[in-house]
């Protein structure tokens, strides 16, 4: 239990797998429950195992209830240590007070405040800051159901893998969204793997995990701090040849989504045109990119 602050900052599948249509979502958790791994078989490791970060900007309605049932989940499901963290993306509603007060009752939860708004932000800052083996992040709402959480760390904490993230758009996937959002995700994932080869069916999902050994040198490389940040992150994890693999998720859109459209894809598509210009360009040298092309030299773990 800890109150952190810091001051403003300046089944397995490859991802190369083609998209596929969601579906309505019947029966979901029984489907989910007979495939899910049993992580309480994965050895514990020394230390920290998992961070799971949930990013937050005036959430004070749902903060509470969403942290208490993804401790609760963890608390019963797995075996091994890990840390739930808070980051606050500089909210001016109530959120700061459910945060503090969830980090002082609950064992495993941390609160940490930044002065400045940014998902990406909220990531580099915990992810920096931590020593756990795996770090993961998911969106406040739970829109991703908590069936598919084991699925996502197993392959991680058991070095089958490198990168993984959950997919609305994959086979499998079991999605309730309103048609625009629908359009909107499908386009802009179509243009991603057009524009920028990134050979995944859904890199917008809310629900993604790294290992720590690789995500240190990709911190390096990525510029965004804001909603394109694990775009970003996925780009050079693919061009550092990283086992980067998707699971499909039993999604729910919220309603009070805080996510604004237009304004969000503005962001997307500067960031899309600023890294097909630096492609184009000889790499620079730098520490992110020597550790990538020691971490490339690793015997493979395509096999997840």
């Amino acid at each position: 239990m800890c109150d952190m602050s810091i001051p403003a900052l300046g089944s397995l599948s490859e991802s190369s797998a083609p998209a596929g249509a969601g579906v309505p979502v019947p029966a979901r958790r029984r489907r989910a429950a007979r495939n899910a791994p049993n992580l309480s078989l994965v050895p514990a490791p020394a230390g920290l195992a998992v961070e799971m970060v949930i990013p937050v900007y005036n959430e004070e309605h749902v903060l509470a209830a969403s942290v208490r049932t993804l401790h609760e989940h963890m608390l019963r499901e797995f075996g091994f240590p890990f840390r739930i963290t808070i980051a606050d993306n500089a909210s001016v509603d109530g959120t700061p007070a459910v945060a503090r007060s969830l980090a002082e009752e609950l064992e495993h939860v941390e609160y940490l405040r930044l002065e400045r708004k940014g998902r990406g932000l909220a990531l580099r800052a915990a992810w920096s800051a931590s020593e756990a083996e795996v770090l993961a992040y998911m969106d406040v709402d739970l829109s991703t159901d908590l069936s598919s959480l084991g699925e996502l760390l197993a392959p991680l904490l058991e070095e089958r893998a490198d990168v993984m993230i959950g997919s609305r758009l994959a086979p499998g996937a079991e999605v309730t969204r309103g048609l625009r959002r629908e359009v909107i995700s499908r386009s802009y994932n179509i243009l991603l793997r057009a524009s920028l080869g990134l050979g995944v069916a859904d890199a917008q999902c809310g629900f993604k995990a790294i290992r720590r050994e690789v995500l240190t040198p990709l911190l390096d490389l990525v510029q965004d701090d804001s909603w394109f940040f694990d775009t970003e992150l996925l780009y050079h994890a693919r061009r550092s040849r990283l086992a980067i693999h998707e699971i499909p998720v039993h999604w729910v859109e919220d309603p009070d989504s805080r996510v604004e459209i237009l304004a969000t894809a503005r962001e997307d598509l500067h960031g899309i045109r600023r890294l097909r210009r630096s492609a184009r360009r000889p790499p620079a040298a730098s520490a992110g990119n020597a550790l990538m092309a020691a971490l490339v030299a690793r015997p493979s773990r395509r096999t997840a």
